[in-house]
């Protein structure tokens, strides 16, 4: 299994979540600290989960971290976290994730 698919693995069964997407933003990292060859090293999750609710913005990256620790123990060196629940509109522009 690779790493990315740990990670999206891990998170659905902690979150269970409306929507989530795992990015390898490896190659954007080239040459950079903790960068190596095959990528699977530097990655963008965006997740949109109720499991979130009432959780702040650390609190949320506190959890989302602590439930990847296999994910960085495997040699994963950096991690972006967009996170929100189905209720928060999208930062982006992309409307609400709710589904009615």
């Amino acid at each position: 299994m690779s790493i990315k698919q740990q990670i999206e693995r891990q998170l659905t069964e902690m979150f269970s979540p409306a929507s989530l997407e795992v990015i390898d933003e490896s190659e954007r990292h080239r040459g950079h600290g903790g960068w190596r060859e095959g990528g699977e090293t530097h990655f963008r999750v965006r997740i949109v989960a109720e499991a979130l609710a009432g959780l702040g913005r650390v609190a949320r990256h506190r959890a989302i971290n602590d439930c990847l620790k296999p994910a960085f123990e495997a040699g994963v060196h950096a991690l972006a976290i967009e996170a929100r629940t189905p209720d928060e509109p999208d930062p982006r522009g992309g409307g609400r994730a709710s589904i009615d």
